[in-house]
C-alpha cells in the first residue's frame, strides 16, 4: 500500500483514525478530521471516491450514473464544494425556475414555471403559484393553507415519524392533482418516494427548509462537469494535501477491538492500528463490520430500507432540449437534464433522465425502457421526433438511497456507538435530512466531531461554520 503525501505536524505522534469508505461520508470526515490535525488513514473497497455520485467512461463521453442536483440550503455540501475547491463547476441557479411540462395540455400552452421573487417567505413563491398553471384557482388556494400549516410543524415531533405524507395531504384538503402537479414533483426527486409512502418528518423537512426557510433556499446547483471531477479527483486532491493515506480497492474485512484499547482494522494483507474508526459504508455493511455491543440492537440497521433510482440515457444528432432541465407531467418522465457539455460531447446532444422511485422499472430490460421513454421524449420534445438516436444506455442504482418510510427516523442510529472511538457516518445516519449529498457530508461532520470527543481534540469552529449558515 502506498503512503500518500504527509503535511507537517505536532512533535507529538499525531492520534491515527482509520475511516472505512470513500463517498462523501467519508471523504468529509476524513477532511474534518485531517484539518484538525488527526493523522488519517482512508479505504475505499472501489477504484474510485465519490461513493454513489460518480462517472464512467463510455465511448468518448464522460457519464455520471445519475443526475444529481443540490439546493442553496444544502449549506454542508456548499462547504464540502469549497473545501476541495469546487464551488465554481456545480454553480447555483441566480434564482430558482423550474420548467414544468405537462402533457396534459395543449402544444404551446404545456409550460409551467415554478420561480422565486426576490421577497420574504412566504411571498417569494407567491406570484408564482398565482400563476402556476397546472392547477385550478381553488387548489393553489389549498396549497397555499396546506404550506402554511406545513410551516407550522415542529420538525423536533417523533410523532412525524409515524405519519406518511400523502395521508397528511389529503386531510389538509390537497388534490391528486395538486399531490402531482406540486408536492410530489419536489418531493419524489429530493426523497426518492412518492408523498404516500414518505415519512412526514422528512418531507416536512424538505418542505420547510428548502421551500419556507429563505427566499433563496430552493435555489438549483448542479455540476457542470463530470461528478467524477469533484467527488474524485478534486476530492482526492483535496486529501492528499490535508495528508490523509488514501487506499483504492481495499476492502475491510474486520473491525475488532485490541486488549490495550485501541482498534484493529484488517484489509487484505495489512492489519491497520487506529485510536478511531468510521464506518462511512451503507447501512447492511456498516452491519457486519460493527463489533459486538457497538449498538443496543444492531439488527435495527437491516431494518432500514432501500430505494432504487433509475437513469435514461440518450444522445441524438442534433440539439432537442433548449433549456438546461425540465420536469414533466402527464408521462412516465420526471427530470431531463442536457449533459452535453458536461459529457465532453461534440455533436447533437446528450439528455439525462432521472427516475426517482423507480420500484416498477429496475430491473425491467434496455429495450423494454428504449419503447417507453424515447415515444415519451418526442410527446414532450417536439424537435426530438425528427432527431436520430446515436446512443441509449440504462444505468441502475438499485439501492440508490435509504427507503424514506414512516418510522425510519427511529431506525437511523446517531454518529457515535456505544464504543468509544468507534464511529458512523452515512446518509442512512440520524441527519435529520433524506438521503441526499447534503446528508451524506453532514454524516461526516458529526462523524468527525465525534471522534474528535473521543480523542479528546478540539473542535475547530471553521469546521463546522455551515451549521450556522443553516
Amino acid at each position: 500500500m502506498t503512503q500518500g503525501t504527509r503535511s507537517a505536524g505536532p512533535a507529538a505522534p499525531a492520534r491515527h483514525a482509520v475511516v472505512v469508505g470513500g463517498g462523501l461520508a467519508g471523504v468529509t470526515t476524513a477532511l474534518a478530521l485531517a484539518d484538525a490535525g488527526v493523522r488519517v488513514t482512508l479505504l475505499e473497497g472501489r477504484p474510485r471516491l465519490g461513493g454513489l455520485a460518480f462517472s464512467f467512461r463510455r465511448g468518448d463521453l464522460t457519464v455520471d450514473n445519475g443526475q444529481h442536483v443540490y439546493l442553496r440550503c444544502c449549506t454542508a455540501y456548499r462547504w464540502f464544494l469549497d473545501r476541495i475547491e469546487g464551488a465554481a463547476l456545480a454553480p447555483l441557479q441566480d434564482r430558482l425556475d423550474v420548467p414544468v411540462l405537462d402533457l396534459a395540455r395543449p402544444e404551446g400552452r404545456r409550460l409551467g414555471r415554478l420561480r422565486r421573487d426576490a421577497l420574504p417567505v412566504p411571498l417569494h413563491l407567491g406570484r408564482s403559484l398565482a400563476s402556476y398553471p397546472h392547477l385550478s384557482l381553488a387548489e393553489r388556494a389549498r396549497v397555499g393553507r396546506a404550506a402554511l400549516a406545513l410551516k407550522g410543524l415542529d420538525l423536533t415531533d417523533p410523532a412525524l415519524d409515524t405519519q406518511d405524507f400523502g395521508s397528511w395531504l389529503a386531510a389538509h384538503g390537497q388534490s391528486a392533482r395538486a399531490v402531482e402537479a406540486l408536492w410530489d414533483l419536489v418531493g419524489v426527486a429530493t426523497l426518492n418516494a412518492v408523498a404516500s409512502d414518505a415519512s412526514l418528518a422528512l418531507a416536512a423537512m424538505v418542505f420547510k427548509t428548502g421551500l419556507l426557510s429563505d427566499p433563496g433556499a430552493a435555489d438549483i446547483g448542479w455540476a457542470r462537469v463530470p461528478l467524477g471531477d469533484l467527488h474524485d479527483r478534486l476530492a482526492r486532491k483535496a486529501l492528499d494535501s490535508a495528508g490523509v493515506r488514501t487506499e483504492l480497492r481495499t476492502r475491510v474485512t474486520s473491525v475488532s477491538r485490541t486488549g490495550d484499547g485501541q482498534w484493529s482494522v484488517q484489509v487484505p494483507g495489512e492489519t491497520l492500528e487506529a485510536d478511531a474508526v468510521v464506518l462511512a459504508v451503507p447501512q447492511r455493511e456498516a452491519h457486519d463490520l460493527l463489533p459486538a455491543g457497538a449498538l443496543d440492537a444492531p439488527e435495527r440497521l437491516l431494518e432500514i430500507g432501500t430505494a432504487p433510482i433509475l437513469n435514461v440515457h440518450v444522445v441524438y444528432d442534433r440539439r432537442v432540449l433548449g433549456r438546461p432541465f425540465f420536469t414533466a407531467l402527464g408521462s412516465p418522465v420526471q427530470w431531463v437534464f442536457d449533459r452535453t457539455d458536461a459529457s465532453g460531447l461534440r455533436e447533437g446532444q446528450y439528455l439525462a433522465v432521472s427516475q426517482s422511485a423507480a420500484q416498477d422499472e429496475i430491473d425491467e430490460p434496455v429495450a423494454v425502457l428504449r419503447e417507453r421513454y424515447l415515444p415519451e421524449l418526442e410527446r414532450l420534445l417536439p424537435l426530438a421526433r425528427g432527431a436520430a438516436v446515436r446512443d441509449f444506455f440504462i444505468t441502475r442504482e438499485r439501492t440508490a438511497t435509504f427507503a424514506p418510510t414512516p418510522g425510519v427516523g427511529s431506525l437511523r442510529p446517531g454518529a457515535r456507538t456505544k464504543a468509544s472511538g468507534l464511529c458512523l457516518a452515512g446518509a442512512w445516519t440520524a441527519t435529520g435530512w433524506p438521503a441526499t449529498m447534503e446528508s451524506a457530508v453532514r454524516s461526516g461532520v458529526s462523524a468527525a466531531d465525534a471522534v474528535l470527543g473521543a480523542l479528546g481534540r478540539p473542535r475547530p469552529q471553521a469546521l463546522f461554520e455551515f451549521e450556522e449558515a443553516a
